[in-house]
């Protein structure tokens, strides 16, 4: 029976070179976080969200993931909040190191994913963590009847990126786009989006679907291009935010406790 097109990609393919030795026989989404995998976090999340199906993109180590999750993923009872049992995400891969023997860095791997993901998707890294974000039916159903073809939320600029990615342009009636432009204050890609499937067409991306070719593309181009003819939303998200990019971050997380403030 074939699999119902994903509602969300999620990343988990990088080698953690910043996290090395720790990644020299773990990938970096499955570090422990509090007792558990830093990507189940995100699963939790997204289940909780309403999401019934994700993929999932692998390469350093990949097989490690697949083997944890298997092709389905259900939420213990002390992290499902909702009223009756806890549902069951189906769970895709997207293999790049068993295809290509490489990650295919961030654009290159969501193309590859196309085949298998919904007309609208979730985007999030299995690297950060963000316990409180809430991937909400309601936001994403708002985005897919809007002319948008990405809606990202960005962060308050953590210490190891104290310029920021992009800025907040507030439109008249209030709506929020992303902004280029240094007139306005930046903050910084929380990796969290939501996309539709034709940012990946021309003139935004030349990678033909499914990436046949195997082809590296970073995603920040294609967004600053998407951005500057205001075809992209933001939020500011303010929540617990932290990219767990090094072994002194994990061990901060960890240390902080299960209701510790935000580190970005």
């Amino acid at each position: 029976m074939k699999s119902s097109p994903a509602q969300a990609l999620l990343l988990a393919a990088g080698r953690g070179e910043r996290m090395r030795p720790l990644t020299d026989t773990t990938p970096k989404p499955l570090l422990a976080v509090q007792g558990k995998p830093l990507m189940q976090w995100h699963l939790e999340a997204l289940a909780r969200g309403g999401v019934r199906s994700v993929c999932i993109n692998t390469a350093w180590l990949g097989e490690q993931i697949a083997e944890r999750f298997g092709p389905a993923f259900t939420p213990d009872a002390t992290a499902w909040d909702g009223s009756g049992q806890a549902p069951t995400l189906a769970l895709q891969y997207s293999m790049e190191g068993q295809d290509f023997g490489r990650a295919l860095e961030t654009a290159g791997g969501m193309v590859r994913a196309l085949p298998l993901l919904d007309e609208v998707f979730w985007l999030l890294a299995g690297d950060v963590f963000a316990p409180e974000f809430v991937f909400s039916d309601a936001v994403r159903a708002a985005f897919a009847r809007s002319s948008l073809l990405a809606h990202i939320w960005l962060v308050p600029n953590p210490e190891h990126n104290p310029k920021g990615d992009f800025g907040v342009a507030v439109l008249p009636g209030g709506r929020l786009m992303a902004h280029n432009g240094a007139d306005v204050p930046r903050h910084t890609y929380s990796t969290i989006g939501l996309y539709k499937k034709a940012f990946f067409a021309q003139p935004w991306c030349a990678i033909p679907p499914g990436n046949p070719q195997g082809v590296c593309a970073p995603l920040a181009p294609m967004l600053r291009a998407a951005i500057d003819a205001g075809l992209v939303g933001a939020s500011v998200y303010p929540d617990r935010w932290v990219d767990v990019g090094t072994p002194e971050r994990l061990a901060a997380l960890n240390a902080a406790g299960p209701t510790g403030a935000a580190l970005h």
